[in-house]
């Protein structure tokens, strides 16, 4: 009795369920706000800043990292000499291991850095693309939008891209 039941209210489930799908169109596209900010024609600018603020900035902020273990190794090693107090000790050799951490991963810490500062000197390109974005979502109504590198062909779908490059009057569009 319980196995009829359970049939009947999972088939009687099909069947509305059914009556509300009426061929229903998935809209997908492809899209990514990166590579669109990068197609910006004011997208030369944050790169050329951006280089100077990497040789300007952090490459000086290595070279005092660099100079301060020196200085903090020097320290730490004539006051061993000198038998300094254990609490002063302690204390060199961890700003010194501090700084040794620095310049160990010196590469991840500039790369963070240099990746905040494009986003902050990028900031107003994402602000007009993901505005274009918005109002090409408002009048095509898009069910999924993918990034170009996560589909793979066999479904019909259409390039965002163009569209909003439209949106924001580029005269170059970006490449496919």
């Amino acid at each position: 009795m319980k196995k009829v039941f359970f049939s009947i209210l999972v088939l009687s489930a099909v069947m509305f369920a059914g009556g509300d799908v009426k061929a229903q169109q998935l809209k997908i596209a492809v899209f990514d706000i990166d590579y669109m900010v990068q197609a910006m024609p004011g997208y030369a600018a944050v790169d050329s800043l951006l280089q100077i603020y990497q040789s300007d900035s952090l490459g000086a902020e290595y070279s005092i990292y660099e100079s301060e273990y020196k200085r903090l190794d020097s320290t730490w090693k004539s006051d061993s000499a000198l038998n300094k107090p254990k609490a002063v000790m302690d204390y060199t050799a961890g700003e010194r291991q501090k700084m040794a951490m620095n310049l160990v991963y010196w590469q991840q810490i500039s790369q963070n850095k240099a990746n905040n500062k494009r986003g902050q000197l990028a900031q107003p390109l994402y602000v007009q693309v993901a505005n274009a974005y918005k109002k090409v979502m408002e009048a095509k109504k898009y069910n999924i939008v993918l990034k170009p590198q996560t589909y793979e062909m066999g479904f019909p779908i259409d390039n965002l891209f163009i569209s909003v490059a439209k949106e924001l009057k580029l005269e170059s569009l970006p490449q496919e």
